[in-house]
């Protein structure tokens, strides 16, 4: 008889979850419920041949798991290996525990899934200069159709942390600055990845609660305005379930244990009622002075429900409790949460559906198409003298140490990245095929035009990376390794290089970063190019062939020295398997950019919080502002009309305006709306993202974009409350933060309005 069957009344009437909960955990011993509390490694239980040993289980899993961590990512196995272990492991569960109950398995899936064969999408840090919110959804929709496939039922993405400070090596995984556009995609991030039916679906986990980053640093008002805005809206418009701490701390506690923080601006202010689950060791971290039981009470008592990824603190929660630290009321409530969200993914239905039988195909043409519009709608173009598009026919020069490999596609929380960080495993670049930009300028190379490749120089001749001890514990051995580069596989001969690019007619440079230079826990010197890489850009120049500048990485980089010798700079990011093949459309013409930038790109080196909202813009540390980026045709703005007034109540207040593409080649615009207060009075930052679409026109044609937006959008925190004050404020159409083609007063009337939250975030 199934759980289901189990867990329904005599008159075989369905319970209610809550009901079927309460009953399962009844029947559970203590030690059953303790172990839903943490997870373990799953390939420890397998041997070369990926056979379960079953006296192993018997010995780690008499009492069951909870969970199982990073299942796809430890192993060089394919999608249908992978489901075979997962099957294996299930059904040992299922037969042979106290109540049968099945693991959630749990992956990362910034990227994609994290695992072999996988597609692999661009950076969060580049997607964002896509502003688009329905290709991040489609991204995630496939993600999680490959991971259900395996038997994962819990992700443990997407990072939402609004981060400010350009040199964060953990950049390149957030959204960027704006607190807006990181709530608008992160929420498509969770709504494609949920399925909106968990039973179809993965359980999102947002982190890092809360203001990882830097953000953690922001005065309340701030912090709760804009640092908190992304998983308030997560939470209350799309519903995710699951939420981790940062490993820092607010107020000298440490997030994973700060009960203001997960008791009273979690649940008590956005209502959450899912589950929270640690940071990877971030438990142990919480205070040295502490011994595991006492740091196991501290987290469970603060509200932190389950102890990733092996349980090394909450396997002492009996103890806990026994010495009165914590309470067995804790307990229930952490492991009924646990409980709950198995039933709610499917886990505890009679015939589940653990995974997909037969073979499985990840990597489908549909989701390298998603992963190629990404990518090209993600790439950024700084500048252009005119030598883009390249002329046809041509002699190109391509080489740069990021022009012929497959790290300039990848970033951190990537599969071939985090095995080459933890394994020191270099993965082949066929699983799934990655794209670099050699490839692809030779795949879509025009006829007649021809292409002479050279690697010409290095990332760099000596190690720029330190290993941070603090974070993620498992980093502690990378600290006796740190002094590793990547090897890229062949010579970077610079007199060739050089010799090449005197007999072209046009040189493209691939320079920046890796998954050594730039990602969690590895932090450089500062923000220029590595290495040698300026000086050899000098040398390239110095031939006299116009220079087009292809910068790859996960932070903006600080290319003032050179930037006024190129004739073009594009930002690229980490572009995902289909990086090159998009990069190279672009410099061939095929397709015209349209990334916009979501970062404000520094001049100088900066160790500091940024935002366009400060009010920067005319600061001279910033080369280009938030928003910005170019096009191979132009756009013409007119005819903005909007309400002159709205009430303080009102559901919505209308905005509008005509773009034209006054150029000849068909092109996609961002157009971007923001708000600027004009009452000094008024307690508003000097302008603020509030809209934004993305639109296609082709080349002559117009459209007229709408706006509807509510004047919660004009609000403000105090007190514990959102307020809306009437005022006057300028509503702002613009190509980017400091470029706003037109402005009208809005006259805001009505009464002062408060509500404890908001219910409307985003422009319609």
């Amino acid at each position: 008889m199934g759980m289901a069957a189990i867990l329904t009344s005599c008159a075989n009437t369905p319970r209610s979850i809550d009901q079927q909960v309460d009953a399962l955990y009844n029947k559970m011993s203590q030690q059953e419920r303790i172990a839903q509390l943490h997870g373990l490694y799953m390939t420890q239980f397998f041997d070369e041949n990926d056979k379960l040993n079953e006296d192993l289980c018997k010995e780690k899993l008499s009492n069951g798991i909870g969970h199982f961590s990073q299942f796809a990512l430890n192993v060089q196995r394919n999608p249908d290996q992978l489901r075979d272990m997962v099957a294996q492991m299930q059904a040992w569960l299922i037969k042979n525990t106290p109540n049968g109950i099945p693991a959630l398995l749990h992956e990362e899936v910034l990227s994609g899934v994290n695992g072999m064969d996988a597609t692999v999408y661009p950076q969060q840090i580049g997607l964002a200069c896509s502003f688009n919110t329905e290709l991040a959804e489609q991204k995630t929709f496939e993600t999680a159709a490959d991971l259900r496939q395996i038997g994962g039922f819990m992700a443990l993405s997407p990072m939402v942390d609004v981060v400010r400070n350009p040199s964060f090596n953990r950049l390149e995984e957030s959204y960027g600055e704006d607190s807006y556009l990181s709530a608008a995609l992160g929420s498509a991030f969770v709504r494609g990845l949920q399925h909106d039916n968990l039973k179809e679906g993965v359980a999102a986990c947002t982190k890092h609660f809360l203001g990882y980053g830097g953000g953690g640093d922001a005065n309340q008002k701030e912090l709760m305005e804009e640092i908190l805005l992304p998983h308030e809206t997560i939470i209350r418009t799309v519903g995710s379930h699951v939420l981790m701490p940062g490993y820092h701390a607010i107020d000298g506690t440490k997030c994973v244990a700060n009960r203001s923080l997960l008791q009273g601006i979690l649940r008590d202010y956005l209502k959450f009622d899912g589950i929270v689950v640690s940071d990877y060791g971030a438990i142990e971290q919480i205070d040295d002075n502490m011994d595991d039981v006492q740091r196991a009470a501290a987290a469970l008592n603060a509200g932190n429900d389950v102890d990733f990824p092996e349980g090394k603190s909450y396997k002492n929660l009996q103890e806990a409790i026994d010495k009165g630290l914590t309470s067995q009321e804790n307990l229930e409530t952490a492991v009924k949460r646990v409980l709950k969200l198995k039933f709610m993914v499917g886990l505890m239905d009679e015939n589940a559906k653990l995974y997909e039988n037969g073979h499985i195909e990840w990597d489908t043409p549909a989701e390298r198409e998603t992963a190629y519009k990404l990518a090209s709608q993600s790439v950024v173009l700084l500048k252009n003298n005119g030598v883009l598009p390249l002329k046809k026919p041509a002699k190109i020069a391509l080489t740069g140490p990021n022009a012929g490999n497959m790290w300039a596609m990848l970033g951190d929380y990537t599969y071939q990245s985090m095995r080459f960080f933890w394994k020191s495993s270099i993965e082949s670049d066929m699983h799934p095929r990655i794209v670099n930009l050699r490839d692809g300028m030779t795949n879509r190379l025009p006829e007649g035009s021809s292409l002479s490749y050279s690697r010409g120089c290095d990332w760099t001749e000596e190690v720029e990376t330190v290993v941070e001890s603090s974070g993620d514990p498992r980093v502690a051995y990378l600290v006796n390794i740190q002094n590793r580069m990547i090897d890229s596989g062949e010579e970077a001969n610079l007199n060739e290089a050089l010799a090449m690019a005197k007999k072209s007619d046009v040189i493209v440079a691939a320079v920046g970063e890796n998954a050594i230079l730039c990602g969690e826990n590895r932090d450089r010197k500062h923000l220029r190019l590595p290495g040698k890489q300026e000086e050899f850009i000098n040398k390239l120049a110095a031939t006299g062939k116009p220079v087009v500048l292809v910068i790859f990485g996960g932070r903006a980089q600080v290319i003032s020295n050179v930037v006024d010798k190129c004739a073009a700079v594009i930002q690229a990011w980490y572009p995902g398997e289909e990086g090159g093949n998009a990069i190279a459309d672009i410099l061939y013409g095929n397709i015209a950019p349209s990334g916009k930038l979501s970062v404000s790109y520094p001049a100088v080196e900066m160790n500091e919080p940024v935002c366009y909202n400060y009010g920067i813009a005319d600061d001279a540390r910033i080369a280009y502002p938030f928003g910005y980026g170019l096009s191979y045709t132009s756009f013409e703005y007119s005819n903005m009309q909007m309400d002159e007034s709205a009430d303080t109540k009102a559901d919505r207040f209308n905005v509008s305006v005509d773009i034209k593409n006054t150029g000849n080649v068909d092109a996609e615009e961002i157009v971007q709306l923001y708000v600027s207060p004009l009452d000094r009075s008024m307690k508003h930052k000097p302008i603020q993202l509030q809209g934004f679409k993305r639109i296609a026109l082709k080349a002559g044609e117009s459209k007229t974009v709408s706006f509807k937006v509510s004047p919660q959008q004009l609000g403000y925190y105090m007190n514990n409350e959102w307020n809306i004050d009437p005022g006057r404020f300028m509503i702002k159409i613009g190509a980017s933060s400091a470029d706003i083609r037109a402005e009208k007063e809005l006259n805001l009337t009505g009464s002062e309005t408060t509500m404890p939250l908001r219910s409307a975030y985003f422009a319609e």
